[in-house]
């Protein structure tokens, strides 16, 4: 009879366990929230916010999210060195799992803040002259990332430049060397040489302020068949407005490297598909994220160009447009 009993215990005890809530074998890992710095050389205005939302749009392709595994901490210097070096500063101390850095002087202070966080640059043009890459192929540090235009596309801007007015005898090419790659010089020798072979003569407008801004293209402004190049920068962009309203008082022909200065009213972009580097930059990040490292991923060019002339510019101008230019052209505005 004892023997039942205990019997009957068992089989309750065991009938109980079965009908209770399953224990797991292994409890489930929350999730690993990741944290990834943002400096951008820009101020926070239309500009930046489209290039963020592609950077965003980039990430969430790649499975992360800031309402889930995501903390995105930005930073905005408005081309104000001082600014970039306190972000750069602020954005290492928060030890992030990866940085994504906006523009070369940007990469230059995140370079001087640390050697041990990832880093993704995006908009550089010189990555290993600038000292952040051993090489394109194998940066070997903790850097890799994009770069925008070539050194050689001083060339194409003066030719389509000759096109747009064949009496064209003297360029100036703008830049703030406190900002620009290598000072300035990185395009500035191939655009002597593209000068030469165009027989214009090459002027270097060297700026630093918007008083520099107004004295170079008014003094070119001032000389007959005279033309403007305006080279990627923070400084040329951040002062976009100021540049393009400059050239038009007087009556400057003007190339730009970026198409939001023609969307603004210039005459004549050529240039990187700026919004497609930072949705490219989105995947680096995401490796990055996932454990590979820097120094594996190749520095990448650009992939994407795009040529936008603003009609109503070159009418005013009394410029007109040459059919191959316009059949080459990526958007027309009226």
């Amino acid at each position: 009879m004892a023997v039942n009993v205990g019997r009957r215990k068992f089989i309750a005890l065991l009938g109980g366990a079965l009908a209770g809530p399953a224990i797991p074998a292994k409890a489930q890992d929350p999730v690993r929230l990741r944290t990834v710095g943002v400096l951008m050389g820009l101020a926070n205005d239309a500009e930046t916010r489209a290039r963020i939302q592609a950077f965003e749009q980039g990430l969430e392709k790649e499975g992360w999210s800031s309402r889930q595994n995501l903390r995105i901490e930005y930073r905005f210097s408005e081309g104000d060195s001082s600014r970039m070096q306190a972000f750069a500063k602020e954005l290492a101390e928060l030890n992030p799992d990866c940085i994504l850095s906006h523009s070369t002087p940007v990469t230059t202070e995140l370079a001087r803040a640390t050697r041990t966080i990832p880093i993704v640059f995006v908009s550089v043009s010189d990555p290993i002259g600038s000292g952040f890459v051993v090489s394109m192929a194998r940066p070997a540090g903790n850097m890799t990332g994009f770069t925008i235009l070539p050194a050689t596309v001083t060339g194409k801007y003066l030719s389509m430049l000759k096109e747009m007015m064949p009496q064209l005898a003297r360029v100036a090419i703008l830049y703030n060397p406190d900002s620009a790659p290598a000072a300035g010089r990185f395009f500035l020798t191939p655009f002597v040489g593209a000068a030469k072979e165009f027989k214009v003569q090459p002027i270097t407008a060297q700026v630093r302020n918007p008083a520099e801004i107004e004295s170079a293209i008014a003094k070119l402004g001032s000389e007959p068949r005279s033309g403007l190049i305006v080279m990627p920068d923070n400084f040329t962009s951040v002062h976009r407005k100021l540049i393009i309203s400059l050239a038009a008082q007087f009556r400057v022909p003007t190339i730009y490297p970026y198409r939001y200065f023609a969307d603004e009213g210039g005459l004549l972009s050529y240039g990187v598909d700026i919004s497609d580097l930072f949705r490219r930059a989105a995947e680096y990040v995401s490796r990055i994220l996932r454990s590979a490292k820097p120094a594996d991923l190749p520095v990448q060019a650009p992939t994407k160009f795009e040529l936008v002339i603003n009609l109503k510019t070159a009418s005013t101008l009394g410029l007109v447009v040459p059919r191959i230019l316009l059949a080459g052209a990526d958007a027309t505005i009226e």
